[in-house]
């Protein structure tokens, strides 16, 4: 039942917005009284720490090479913003909603943000760059910055735009990506299973 409680949270909270959605529309919901549900999470903080706890997560491992995977993140945010599902960075969202009452939303945003420019980090040092930190963080805002963009354009094709200008920052920095271009772009054209598959891809690993 508490898998179920959070399946339920996760999807209207980042569909509806935290703040609009109580526990009793939650539980109604899923057809419980609103003691059942507290007797899992005593109260509606508990349930939206769980909540964000359960969109962080770890970028899967893969053994394509490191420009594939940088420019594969765009390839994956296309899909993502395509999807009917697609209401922005739930990190983001959260922080909007009730950052300036609750850091310890502000605390996971955070770190949900901070440990996506990392991973970038890792793989620039793969490639030798020598300012990874700087590229990261450039690379990291146009992630955000196309996520913005989509919500407002409602067009998919800003992730697009965002991985040509990656391309061009990676150059700048010495990297060579021709020849990626292909791998990646194949990529995008794949279909995800379902909408709420691409959604949770891309939610949960960029959204980011």
């Amino acid at each position: 039942m508490k898998a179920r409680i959070l399946e339920t949270a996760d999807l209207l909270f980042y569909q509806r917005g935290i703040r609009a959605v109580g526990v009793d529309t939650i539980a109604a919901e899923i057809g419980i009284s609103k003691r059942t549900l507290y007797n899992h999470f005593p109260s509606k903080d508990e349930l939206i720490a769980a909540y964000l706890a359960g969109r962080f997560t770890k970028a899967p491992p893969s053994d394509k090479p490191p420009v594939e995977q940088i420019l594969g993140t765009f390839d994956r945010l296309e899909r993502g913003f395509a999807s009917k599902g697609f209401r922005g960075c739930p990190f983001v969202n959260a922080v909007a909603e009730l950052g300036t009452e609750d850091q310890s939303v502000r605390k996971i945003a955070v770190a949900f943000k901070e440990s996506r420019r990392l991973w970038f980090r890792d793989l620039l040092k793969q490639l030798g760059v020598a300012d990874a930190e700087g590229l990261a963080t450039q690379l990291t805002l146009l992630v955000d910055g196309s996520i913005a963009q989509d919500l407002v354009r409602n067009d998919p094709s800003m992730a697009r735009a965002a991985k040509e200008a990656a391309k061009v920052l990676l150059k700048n920095a010495g990297v060579e990506v021709s020849g990626q271009e292909s791998a990646a772009t194949a990529t995008t054209t794949n279909p995800s299973s379902s909408p709420r598959t691409r959604l949770c891809e891309k939610s949960r690993f960029f959204l980011d």
